[in-house]
């Protein structure tokens, strides 16, 4: 096993000796069992120093995609003998071919162990019942999030999206007091309990702790403040993952809400300009796109992966809390950036202006009817419950808006719960124009 007990807290200089010789294991083993990375390589040898990646081409979703779409199930980035495949997730398709992801039993052990940390950091013991609700219908999410949940030693509860009212009923039995799920799904509870338990308050629940992860919005610290006003429990940002990767590697500690990287010893991550690909130095202040190796994988290694998300980095020396990974947050997925006049805007810009105006709910939709170019943006909100709009509101927010991002927003005020009730992830940009 390459994983380390003490990965959090290794020395840099002591964790690079490692990181390197995992890498040796590593490349010989991609170069030799992997047709896709061959073929992407053009038949040339990875370098022998971590270092050095940046020699080699990067790996893509379209890429994989493609391999699994012409050599299915699986393509041709699958590394090991079907035979050694002991579990199956599937990704969702929300945003185009649904791709199938295998694990070995080492695989699933690794994920499980890295994935425990996240969960450790962020605050769960073995003295918390945590109930999990992610969507357990093939998505990682699911089975794998719940068996990292175990790993913190925590009796976890796996119940899954659906059934609320139950939900309820079952958090109050038997006195849960944690909860893993997707930072929107309170305001799903909420809205169950107004209607279906008007004698109960989010806080009668006795919720502690929130595990929140799958999408973005805790950066924002009015959300945070509002769940924590209104459940009376800390909100953590405790699941950060890329699901052909690693389901969960990231996560706050009790110090310091921003993402801990976790995986240092078994996923090597690298930092690049989205638009022209050039490497860029993992530094504090320093903003770019996350592409991670794998330094130890059976199934389905991938080597220079972009995976989509642009990070700001804040932090390189090691926390108080005693780890030693990067500190980091989410700015955004790349392919949900609009460009508004040459700006760069993303979901989670636009939430944070909204979180700061108490006459809305938080919720929102960008919704993009044409192709682009933008001249505007296009912004639905939605009222708070029982307040109205007032004068001029959809005017001060644009204003907010041009003042706080610099690019002009068309705002659409519609009423109380006017967005669909979703209990999975919450997507924020809706692309209707074909």
């Amino acid at each position: 096993m390459t994983l380390l007990r003490d990965a959090e807290t290794l020395s840099a200089s002591d964790l690079l000796r490692h990181r390197q010789a995992a890498w040796e294991r590593q490349r010989a083993y991609v170069a030799e069992n992997s047709v896709f990375y061959r073929e992407l390589w053009n038949g040339r040898p990875p370098p022998q120093d971590l270092r050095d990646l940046p020699e080699l081409p990067l790996s893509d979703k379209a890429q994989l995609r493609i391999s699994q779409a012409e050599h299915p199930p699986f393509g041709t980035y699958l590394a090991s003998a079907r035979a050694a495949v002991t579990r199956l997730h599937r990704t969702s398709g929300t945003t185009g071919q649904a791709m199938n992801l295998a694990m070995s039993a080492r695989d699933c052990e690794m994920t499980e162990i890295v994935g425990g940390r996240s969960h450790r950091a962020a605050g769960l013991t073995p003295e918390h019942t945590v109930v999990h609700c992610l969507n357990y219908r093939m998505w990682i999410g699911g089975v794998t999030d719940h068996l990292t949940l175990e790993r913190t030693g925590a009796a976890v509860v796996p119940f899954g999206v659906g059934g609320t009212e139950t939900l309820i009923r079952t958090i109050r039995e038997i006195g849960i007091d944690a909860i893993s799920c997707t930072p929107s799904y309170p305001a799903v509870l909420e809205r169950v309990l107004a209607e279906r338990f008007p004698d109960l308050q989010p806080r009668d629940l006795g919720l502690k702790i929130g595990l929140f992860g799958g999408e973005a919005g805790l950066d924002d610290p009015s959300l945070r403040d509002r769940i924590r006003d209104t459940w009376g429990m800390e909100p953590r940002n405790a699941n950060y993952g890329v699901s052909d990767v690693f389901s969960n590697f990231a996560a706050q500690c009790e110090r310091d809400t921003r993402l801990h990287f976790l995986a240092g010893d078994v996923l090597y991550p690298e930092l690049i300009d989205p638009e022209n690909e050039a490497p860029l130095p993992i530094e504090a202040g320093r903003e770019g796109e996350l592409v991670l190796t794998h330094l130890a994988r059976d199934c389905q290694p991938l080597v220079r992966f972009r995976t989509g998300d642009i990070i700001a980095v804040d932090e390189t020396e090691p926390c108080r809390c005693g780890q030693n990974g990067m500190r980091f947050r989410i700015v955004g997925r790349s392919d949900d950036m609009v460009i508004v006049r040459g700006l760069n805007i993303f979901p989670t810009m636009v939430a944070a202006v909204i979180g700061e105006f108490a006459e809305l709910s938080g919720d929102y939709r960008i919704v993009l009817d044409q192709s682009p170019p933008y001249d505007f943006l296009p912004v639905q909100v939605e009222l708070a419950k029982g307040r109205s709009a007032g004068e001029g509101l959809a005017d001060r927010l644009e204003r907010a808006i041009k003042s706080k991002l610099g690019a002009t927003a068309r705002i659409a005020v519609l009423p109380a719960a006017s967005f669909p009730v979703t209990e999975g992830k919450t997507k924020r940009v809706v692309r209707t124009h074909t």
